[in-house]
């Protein structure tokens, strides 16, 4: 299972929320660190954060088209 951990940007749909992970990467060439970043939906049951929170996410199975992810805080 994978565990990421991300800022809340959106909680406006119903039991989902989108989480963006920043991660950070070493330039082949230029040797310069760079900051990538991929926003997940997240499901989350009880509507208990709110933007701008650091949440904790696991993987898991499929719960709808684009939504692979859990709250564990």
């Amino acid at each position: 299972m994978k565990t990421l951990t991300g800022k809340v940007v959106s909680t406006k749909m119903a039991k989902t929320i989108i989480v963006e992970v920043v991660r950070q990467n070493v330039h082949p060439l230029y040797k310069k660190i760079m900051h990538r970043s991929t926003r997940y939906k997240v499901h989350n049951e009880d509507s208990s954060v709110k933007e701008g929170d650091t949440v904790k996410i696991v993987s898991v199975r499929p719960i709808s088209k684009d939504k692979h992810y859990k709250v564990i805080k």
